[in-house]
């Protein structure tokens, strides 16, 4: 019995490999040398980093800039801690990561941007590249240097060809979403004139709600990375002219006045946002939502009433975007987090779809001005394919 179970776990694991050879890519990691001189450092000095897979054919000259995502840190302890990860240290990253989903060099899975250059920037600041601090505390040696990195890697890129793209995407996952939404004026300010700018933020549209105990655990997390990292002056002015700089740290209050095209995938039940905004570890100390955390199917009638509730705000928070026409919404209603970047949910024959459409041929219809998109997808449990996949990415606030 137990041979046969090994068996199969075997065999699953071998299909597993065959299927993310055929589906990813393997691309090497190039580090930003010059960038050191400049200060735009990892927050333990290290230099920045990214993967570069070059365009061809039609697509040589048309940027795709996708930004990883990986949480923040929101005071010395934790930021510390971050510099023995990847997520602080370039020296501590992959040598090779696979692309698959947006950033695929295949035509099958990736239809309108396959062929495009294609960039995945490691994220190793710890405040969705927003940070600035020009002291250096010799007793932790921690950099706080995220928006010069943000600028240093882009001018890298342009020197490398980007300054002739005629078409160019900011994107990015989780944080890494939050980082296109924050900087996507700024991007389409980097660029030339006479290039067509969008930008698309995946699962970054973090809200201002309050968890289940009614604390304001996220705002106040937020506040405290917004002042560890100096971040207030790399914000919007549209907003920080208005709001304390840590309530500039949530879309809401951002993505209304982002003048450049912007497009937001998100689920509406996105499954970090309700374990580390809804119902962190500190605001259910008894671990009574640990089993509906992992698995929505677990979740008692209770957790569910809160989880639709969850689901109101976040379309509360989105409603401002809906009158944009160069906007563009997928909101559907898996239990999901980050979209983009895994073939299963980007393109594939069992792909989420809203109004029978994937997400893949939504972007690529809104990028091309082929047909707009702004689709919102009706409360759990009504969309059969979704996949309800949680997607652990390192980013717990607790």
């Amino acid at each position: 019995m137990v041979n046969t179970r090994l068996g199969q776990w075997l065999s699953l694991f071998v299909c597993l490999l065959v299927l993310l050879k055929a589906e990813g890519i393997p691309v090497g990691i190039t580090y930003v040398q010059s960038a050191v001189a400049k200060g735009a450092v990892c927050l333990d000095g290290s230099p920045p980093a990214y993967h570069f897979s070059e365009g061809f054919g039609a697509g040589i000259n048309n940027w795709l800039v996708h930004i990883e995502g990986g949480g923040w840190c929101n005071n010395v302890t934790t930021c510390l801690a971050r510099t023995k990860t990847r997520l602080g240290s370039s020296k501590l990253m992959v040598k090779e990561v696979a692309f698959s989903g947006m950033l695929s060099n295949k035509q099958k899975f990736n239809p309108d941007f396959y062929n495009w250059n294609r960039i995945k920037v490691r994220y190793c600041d710890g405040a969705s590249f927003t940070g600035d601090v020009e002291a250096v505390n010799p007793a932790t040696n921690l950099h706080f240097r995220g928006a010069r990195v943000f600028v240093a890697i882009i001018e890298d890129l342009l020197a490398k060809g980007m300054k002739n793209a005629k078409n160019a995407i900011l994107s990015g996952c989780s944080a890494g979403g939050l980082t296109s939404i924050l900087h996507c004026d700024r991007f389409r300010s980097l660029l030339p004139l006479s290039t067509k700018v969008k930008c698309l933020a995946d699962a970054g549209y973090f809200i201002n709600a309050k968890d289940v105990s009614g604390a304001q655990h996220i705002e106040n997390f937020y506040s405290e990375v917004v002042s560890t990292h100096s971040s207030a002056k790399n914000l919007p002015a549209s907003c920080t002219s208005r709001l304390s700089p840590g309530l500039c740290f949530f879309p809401q209050n951002v993505a209304p006045q982002i003048q450049t095209p912007i497009f937001f995938v998100n689920a509406a039940y996105d499954s970090w946002q309700i374990k580390n905004i809804l119902a962190p570890g500190v605001a259910d100390p008894h671990g009574t939502w640990h089993s509906c955390k992992i698995d929505v199917k677990n979740c008692s009638p209770v957790q569910l009433k809160t989880m639709q509730e969850f689901r109101v705000q976040f379309l509360s928070a989105i409603s401002g975007l809906s009158t944009s026409t160069s906007k563009g919404l997928f909101i559907d209603s898996c239990y999901a987090h980050c979209q983009t970047e895994m073939q299963e949910t980007w393109l594939r024959d069992d792909s989420p779809v809203l109004g029978k459409t994937t997400i893949a041929k939504a972007v690529g219809d809104w990028y091309y001005d082929r047909s707009p998109f702004m689709k919102i997808d009706c409360p759990y449990p009504c969309n059969p394919t979704c996949h309800n996949r949680v997607f652990d990415s390192n980013e717990h606030l607790d």
